[in-house]
């Protein structure tokens, strides 16, 4: 499976249906979060949600439940962390198993981009807008969960 593959099929762009994107960046201890505009244009970094361990995701759905309602959101984007060779390793499995889990419980499209490269290109943003290397972990998540949305936004145009 290529990590531009989706869960469920969309509509193509020009189509006619509304879409508003959130996109996630998981990790092992947060899942940072970001959003298109209500038209669909522009992404935002949105938040960044923390637990204290992997596998204990209730609260961390929950809140994204709560962003899903809030923003009206039709399709998750999920950022696939693929080794520097392209190949797929223990983070991409537990990865896709968190897409396969929001897409039963919010039952909506959940599509991967190649994140590659998104946090050192966030920690880069950051630091060229004045953000000391020490508060960066309260930041670096949600922008490259940006950064990711809207790679792959651009990867459908």
């Amino acid at each position: 499976m290529k990590p531009e593959d989706t869960v469920e099929k969309t509509p193509e762009k020009g189509s006619k249906k509304e879409r508003r994107w959130l996109g996630l960046d998981y990790g092992a201890r947060t899942v940072g979060a970001a959003a298109t505009d209500a038209l669909g244009i522009t992404v935002q970094p949105l938040e960044t949600i923390w637990r204290k361990e992997e596998n204990h995701l209730r609260k961390t759905l929950r809140r994204i439940g709560e962003l899903i309602a809030e923003l009206s959101v039709t399709d998750l984007v999920v950022g696939l962390p693929l080794n520097m060779n392209g190949s797929e390793g223990e983070r991409v499995r537990k990865t896709r198993e968190f897409g396969e889990a929001l897409e039963k419980r919010f039952g909506l499209p959940v599509h991967y981009a190649d994140e590659r490269l998104t946090t050192a290109e966030a920690e880069e943003i950051l630091a060229a807008g004045g953000v000391r290397p020490e508060d960066y972990k309260t930041y670096v998540d949600k922008v490259a969960a940006a950064l990711i949305l809207e790679d792959y936004l651009s990867s459908r145009s």
